[in-house]
């Protein structure tokens, strides 16, 4: 056979051969791959659906493992063309480790946000506090959450301290327990004042009766005696039955000549 270049026809032509079955075999091992691929997608999808899982954690996390399998598709896709793709995972993984230390706040963030979505120690609508904070749970984001104060201020807590730090969820129950002390006089009947605690507590709708309701001798303070007073009411009913609670006390003790007492110094002087 005649040479082209000093290189002969039939290893031109071998070449040629090898090198498209390589491209044959690289664009079969890409088409397989990308179905495969969407498939795996569409199970994760189907999964987090089933668990109920958060829309935006599932949208973020179904972008992640698909960029994550159509890398590992396209890299064996060239390895089969017979390019060395050791230098590209280097590359690749270098350049992930640079990304991940500048963004290691908020990468931590995303961890955090991911564990509350995933165990949900807390839903949109809950009353929580949370690194000295506390306020209705507005949103749950992937980076943040925000809260509500009472008095309609804004909060926004980073994720990942708010995943790893103590938390009260004063909503995830639906009973809760109110307590009071109410102070008395040394010269008032004990009987008639718990009487008269009971018998507001029995009165009022939203205070649980199936629940004990305690009325005790709780201390005897400096300038009063002290009514250790518990009940359980519904958790939406806590702060109104606790405001109504304190008002009321305050006008039947007032009306039953049951004395409140004030702390008072006696000072005797010498001559």
């Amino acid at each position: 056979m005649e040479d082209i270049l000093g290189v002969s026809i039939e290893t031109i032509t071998n070449n040629a051969l090898s090198w498209a079955k390589q491209l044959v075999a690289a664009l079969l091992i890409l088409w397989i791959g990308m179905r495969v691929a969407k498939l795996m997608i569409r199970g994760f999808n189907k999964a987090m659906t089933l668990r109920s899982m958060d829309p935006s954690l599932t949208t973020f996390l179904e972008s992640l493992l698909k960029i994550a399998l159509q890398a590992f598709v396209l890299i064996a896709a060239i390895n089969q063309l017979g390019v060395a793709t050791t230098s590209i995972v280097a590359v690749l993984g270098a350049a992930g480790l640079a990304v991940g230390l500048a963004l290691s706040g908020t990468l931590q963030n995303f961890a955090g946000g991911a564990m509350i979505l995933m165990f949900k120690p807390f839903k949109v609508g809950d009353f929580i506090e949370a690194q000295g904070y506390s306020g209705s749970v507005k949103s749950i984001q992937i980076f943040v959450t925000t809260l509500t104060t009472p008095d309609n201020k804004v909060i926004i807590l980073p994720n990942g301290p708010l995943s790893n730090g103590s938390l009260i969820n004063y909503s995830s129950q639906e009973l809760r327990r109110l307590d009071w002390t109410f102070g008395i006089g040394y010269d008032v009947d004990l009987d008639a004042a718990k009487a008269t605690i009971k018998e507001l507590l029995e009165s009022d709708e939203r205070v649980l009766k199936d629940k004990p309701i305690l009325v005790e001798l709780g201390a005897m303070a400096d300038s009063s005696v002290n009514l250790t007073t518990r009940a359980w009411v519904k958790s939406e009913d806590y702060w109104s039955v606790h405001y109504s609670m304190n008002e009321n006390v305050y006008k039947i003790f007032n009306a039953r000549g049951i004395s409140i007492p004030y702390p008072q110094m006696d000072v005797h002087l010498h001559k």
